[in-house]
């Protein structure tokens, strides 16, 4: 029986039915205790007859309902409710699956249009593999993948359904295999799975396996790449007898276009023998990233504020045994197996607990420098040698190391400000390395390194807005909106390679190099992260560390001019390769990296840690300071981040989406997010009752900040379009697309309380208020290059603002009228080991409550032998 709207079963209110399948009917319902949209499976009332059976299928709920994976929709419970019976009867216990509502479009409706493009195909395959490794690491197997099974949300993910849990349809032996499912109840010699993308062991009614997940994804993969089914027959008999004893039906993937390597991967996934397949669903989705550079992934062009941070590796202190023990890895033959390539040694260099910003071997082979924060993050140069313990200060405060030439000279930063992840900005100078003052050569300067003959240097800065890597300086090779990094000669002296990120500091991006002339190859795309790049011993490869959708854990790649990739070295808790030297020793760190988030509600006395995962960043309380908006970035979240609420007495969070959290609406109702995808998305999210709302995107790429203007009808939005610098845009959320109200250069809007004038901070740093409605800009009396806003006050007479990097932060009141200054709140641990930024910060509209995130970070240096 169908319900009808309105229909109570419990709390949930039913809206409207979403679909009917052997297991039940699926219904759009409201939960009315939290006024949250799920979906509600109504199961069948036989299913529950029996009670073992009933014992078992409330394990396996549970089971998956622990699962928390971005490529999995969530399982919130499974629940007893009174409601009408199949004849309508009243008063009939009903058995219910409450999941999340993923709004989308199934892969199997995506298919009536055909296939995909080969990239896609392999983007979504990967999303896929990774919710499937994520569940057999949980003890589950799928048992029914399917494309009916598969959801493709509104911003490009996949996400699984019905994970586990059995299916009840019988089918007779004249059905047709538009994708019935087998009846069983998880007893051996019970037919599992659906027709058409059964494994044989299924067919045989033998027990599924993860391998049998495998198979049904070569089978879901063949047919995105193809438009065609795998196996199919006549009758589902037929079609059975296909899956035991035929090959994939035509037209094969050499028909459809596909790369030999992916033809190799879905054959692969379809042997007949389980133990002939790939045995990992990880394995397979490596696979999947790895062909064509990691182009499983995407290129990674979204957004995230500017205040996003590094993905450093979450971990405890591990042994340096575990390190010894660890091996690289080179990416395996088709059959899915990997090798051992090498088994890497590492030697311990430096102990004491602070964050390691950079390190290089000096061309004597035993000398080490390197740079780091003692305290706070201002850093320090330090040289060691290899063959004895122990560091010594080169004393040169404020000092970042960049590069060592060939001649025994540094390329160092003077007067250093730090900017987020292991980036300074200061002033580039040249310094002996023996010893000696450094001699000062050009402003402005993040990163530099030399040319293989120690004669000039290669350097990166940003100029109105636009970063730029120059050789020599002055002359641009290449330039981005976002921002580069980690720029490295090849031994040659023929061609740069670097970073490029398509966000200002937030180091997600690509792998390119540049030769001399300004031609640009990107060799490997779509990393989470990217930290640490050096050329290999024999320079045919750039060696680089990096983090993969859903993974923490930097690992060492290894990419070849071709764009081929290999993983060079892994270990527990991730690397973070400095430098390579021509005898093949490396120079790497272990970096360990968490984010507190602390917030003093109004009325307490002390500050609680609300942090949910290990990276949550506040966006915003409000006004009375019961709720905070922050945003969580730990990987285990996925790679687009979460946007999380959560009451400031400590109440459970409520995750509302992926993105990276903004803004609340004043009257709290409305969250603000930037979605990274690509495109980017800027999205609504209600706090309540609600739907998400798509706001119109224009020609961004990107977004950076974001913030309601306080009737909650417009929003104002920074970010960059395509060859144009970052600036700020207005929207209206009833529709049309985003309109320019700011030029290039300017970033960090923020919109006056009376919605007429936009504070921004313009190219050089300075603070400048433009009018709404088009007028003169005029700069921020008594504001300084170094001042960030944080926000305006409620009355609109000050400026809230910090000096960025500053450890502790001394937040201070800024009169906007008269430039006087005072100060409010200094904030930050007592404890200033490996704190690297306090901040981003909320504010109550009275001051008194507040949020902020802490970052620290803990490096230990180390040089490891037989890698390669």
């Amino acid at each position: 029986m169908t319900l009808a709207a309105g229909t109570k079963l419990g709390p949930y209110e039913i809206e409207s039915p979403l679909g009917a399948g052997g297991m039940g009917e699926v219904y759009r319902a409201k939960d009315t205790r939290v006024g949250r949209a799920v979906a509600v499976k109504v199961l069948p009332e036989e299913f529950f007859e029996n009670e073992d059976r009933r014992t078992r299928f409330e394990r396996e709920a549970r089971t998956l309902a622990s699962l928390n994976h971005p490529g999995i929709a969530v399982l919130y419970s499974f629940e007893e409710v009174p409601g009408p019976s199949s004849s309508g009867a009243a008063g009939v216990t009903r058995h219910l699956l409450v999941m999340e509502l993923v709004e989308g479009e199934t892969l199997r409706q995506r298919l009536s249009q055909g296939a995909f493009p080969a990239r896609k195909a392999v983007d979504l395959g990967a999303q896929i593999a990774r919710g499937l490794a994520a569940a057999h690491e949980g003890g589950i197997v799928h048992r029914d993948l399917k494309p009916e099974n598969v959801i493709l949300t509104m911003d490009g993910r996949a996400k699984i359904l019905d994970f586990g849990l059995a299916k009840q349809r019988a089918v007779a032996a004249g059905d047709d295999t538009k994708s019935p499912t087998m009846a069983r109840a998880t007893d051996p010699g019970t037919l599992l799975g659906t027709v058409g993308y059964m494994a044989p062991e299924q067919v045989r009614g033998q027990p599924a396996d993860a391998r049998s997940d495998i198979f049904a994804f070569g089978c879901v993969l063949f047919e995105m790449l193809t438009g065609k089914r795998a196996f199919k027959g006549d009758s589902a008999i037929e079609t059975m007898n296909a899956i035991l004893k035929e090959e994939p039906a035509e037209p094969d993937l050499s028909g459809a276009k596909i790369p030999p390597e992916l033809d190799r991967l879905v054959r692969h996934c379809l042997e007949k023998n389980p133990a002939e397949r790939f045995q990992s669903a990880g394995d397979l989705a490596f696979d999947l990233e790895a062909l064509g550079g990691s182009s499983a992934n995407g290129r990674a062009a979204a957004s995230a504020p500017s205040r996003s941070a590094r993905r450093w590796v979450p971990a405890a202190a591990i042994a340096v045994g575990f390190l010894v023990a660890a091996a690289s890895y080179a990416v395996g033959h088709w059959k899915g197996k990997r090798s051992v390539a090498a088994v890497a040694s590492f030697a311990q260099l430096t102990f004491r607990q602070e964050p390691i910003f950079n390190a290089r071997l000096a061309p004597d082979g035993k000398t080490v420098v390197y740079s780091a924060a003692p305290s706070g993050n201002t850093p320090e140069i330090f040289s060691l040698r290899s063959d004895y313990p122990g560091a010594s200060p080169r004393s040169l405060r404020a000092g970042q190391l960049l590069s060592i030439s060939s001649k025994g000279e540094l390329a160092v930063l003077t007067r250093s400000r730090y900017i987020g992840h292991s980036l300074f900005e200061g002033t580039l100078a040249r310094m002996p390395l023996e010893g000696g003052a450094p001699r000062e050569i050009l402003d402005g300067v993040r990163e530099a390194d030399w040319s293989p003959d120690g004669a000039e240097l290669a350097v990166i800065r940003d100029v109105g807005g636009k970063d730029r890597l120059e050789f020599p300086a002055g002359k641009v090779l290449c330039e981005t909106g976002g921002y580069l990094s980690n720029p490295r000669f090849s031994p040659r002296g023929d061609r740069i390679a670097f970073f490029e990120h398509p966000i200002k500091y937030d180091d997600r991006g690509e792998v390119a190099v540049v030769d001399l002339a300004g031609k640009k190859t990107v060799l490997s795309e779509g990393y989470w992260g990217e930290e640490g790049l050096a050329w290999s011993s024999r320079g045919d490869e750039v060696m680089f560390s990096a983090g993969t959708a859903y993974n923490n854990n930097f690992r060492v790649y290894a990419v070849s001019l071709s764009g081929n990739r290999r993983i060079a070295l892994e270990s527990a808790g991730g690397l973070t390769i400095h430098d390579i030297r021509v005898d093949g020793r490396w120079l790497t760190t272990r970096d360990d990296f968490f984010r507190e988030m602390q917030v003093l509600a109004p009325g307490q006395a002390r500050e609680r840690d609300l942090s949910w995962l290990d990276l949550s960043d506040p966006a915003a309380l409000t006004p009375d300071g019961k709720s905070l908006l922050f945003m969580e970035e730990s990987g285990s979240v996925g790679v687009n981040y979460a946007v999380c609420l959560r009451q400031t007495d400590g109440s459970p969070v409520v995750r509302l989406g992926e993105g990276a959290a903004l803004d609340l609406s004043r009257d709290g109702k409305w969250a603000l997010a930037a979605v990274p995808t690509t495109p980017p998305q800027l999205l609504l999210y209600p706090t309540g009752a609600g739907e998400p709302r798509k706001l119109e995107r224009g020609g961004l790429l990107s977004y950076e900040s974001g913030q309601f203007f306080s009737d909650a009808r417009r929003v104002l939005a920074c970010g960059h379009e395509d060859g144009k610098g970052v600036r700020c845009y207005v929207q209206d959320i009833a529709g049309g697309k985003p309109r320019p109200v700011t030029p290039e250069g300017t970033s960090q809007g923020f919109v006056s309380p009376d919605g007429r004038l936009i504070l921004v901070k313009a190219s050089g740093g300075a603070l400048v208020l433009y009018p709404v409605d088009g007028g003169e800009a005029r700069p921020v009396a008594g504001a300084t290059p170094e001042d960030s806003a944080i926000r305006w006050s409620a009355d609109g007479r000050f400026l809230l603002v910090s000096r960025y990097g500053e450890v502790p932060a001394h937040v201070e009141r800024l009169e906007v009228a008269t430039g006087r200054r005072e100060p409010l709140r200094t904030l930050g641990p007592a404890d200033l080991t490996g704190v690297l930024s306090v901040g981003p910060f909320a504010f109550t509209d009275d001051g008194k409550g507040y949020a902020y995130a802490c970052r620290r970070a803990v490096s230990h240096l180390f040089l490891v032998e037989g890698a390669r």
